[in-house]
């Protein structure tokens, strides 16, 4: 097991970064209702500052930023007279990505912005939603969210075919008597776009987004419940011994698939530390409590069946324990922080206290 452990982890994390996948979002919105404030506000590393961008259409930019599984594409230039001209062009780039045969390479939710300040919706903004609700789900995001007065109502009537309009004040606003917005409706948002992203965007989504650690635990207790499943095929191996190590690649692709959804870079120096502080040590641990079960395999007939059994129901809930300790110490470490702010020694000490208690 030694001698493979660096294949482990590495097959680990590159099934971890295949499962999570990526996720493709459409923002779209008149310059200066708040696009790129909602960006950073709502996804992992001050992304629209500091993305990669290219134009992919006269109007279009696709920003892209390296370790977070997210594409954006910001549409701009619903403001002008000839926007008909950059819908056209729009739609036909919608329709190429999203008949690729891949659809990790399409386009799958738009977001269309509109001002609350500006109390009103643009012919613009509703043929667009019409547009783009022809391939993808589209949500209605009021920006600068201060004071509703009905305007919510108004736009959920014109953009009919949004699947829902949301409310959302990006960053504190001081107003002239002293008064503070705080930020607001951030977190409908995410859930709303939870709900109607695709499932195979869900895991990118989730790691992407800095607003609900919610999300990020659930797809991550998903994680946990299937490598569980797993461990219990394992476990109920009739052959003596086998089952502890079999254990070893299952909980380190649980640990490796967890530590994406959260949307932590995948590195291999910091997994193979951290499986050598905790898998080492959780090994000798389920070696000698499948001792016992795996004795009774090597006596035939009741003694393999119950042996299996007791292996089973074992190895599932160590890796249960495991992969909870590990969704634990990563909310914990958010709790208080952004993802920026957390070191790999943060995660790994956090992680050895916690895991100490469950054995």
């Amino acid at each position: 097991m030694s001698e493979n452990i660096g294949k482990i982890i590495e097959d680990a994390i590159n099934k971890a970064l295949k499962d999570r996948g990526e996720v493709n979002i459409l923002i779209a919105g008149k310059t200066g209702v708040g696009k790129s404030t909602l960006i950073n506000a709502v996804f992992q590393g001050n992304f629209a500052t500091t993305g990669q961008g290219k134009p992919v259409t006269q109007k279009t930019r696709e920003i892209k930023k390296d370790g977070i599984p997210l594409k954006l594409y910001d549409t701009r230039g619903l403001e002008l007279k000839e926007y008909n001209r950059t819908f056209k062009e729009l739609e036909e780039f919608i329709k190429t990505k999203n008949d690729d045969s891949n659809a990790m390479n399409h386009i799958h939710m738009a977001w269309i912005c509109i001002d609350e300040s500006s109390r009103r919706v643009e012919d613009a903004e509703i043929e667009l939603c019409e547009l783009l609700s022809n391939y993808m789900p589209v949500i209605g995001v009021i920006t600068k969210a201060s004071s509703d007065e009905g305007f919510r109502d108004e736009v959920q009537v014109l953009l009919r075919r949004a699947k829902n309009v949301v409310r959302v004040n990006s960053i504190p606003k001081k107003l002239d008597d002293g008064y503070v917005i705080k930020p607001s409706g951030l977190n409908e948002l995410v859930e709303l776009a939870m709900e109607i992203v695709p499932e195979g965007q869900k895991n990118a989504f989730a790691a992407a987004q800095r607003v609900s650690i919610k999300q990020k635990r659930n797809k991550s207790h998903a994680i946990v419940a299937g490598s569980a499943l797993t461990a219990a095929g394992a476990g109920g191996i009739p052959i003596p011994f086998s089952d502890a190590a079999a254990l070893v690649p299952i909980q380190v692709g649980m640990l490796a698939g967890i530590t994406a959804v959260f949307g932590f870079e995948l590195k291999k120096a910091f997994l193979s530390t951290l499986v050598s502080s905790t898998i080492t040590g959780a090994g000798a641990t389920i070696i000698g409590k499948t001792i016992v079960s795996n004795l009774l395999k090597m006596f035939p007939g009741v003694g393999s069946v119950v042996g299996g059994a007791i292996a089973a129901s074992t190895a599932s809930a160590l890796t249960i324990a495991f992969g909870e300790a590990y969704i634990a110490t990563l909310s914990y470490l958010l709790k208080d922080k952004d993802i920026s702010e957390i070191s790999e020694a943060d995660i790994l000490a956090e992680f050895k206290t916690r895991h100490s208690k469950k054995k």
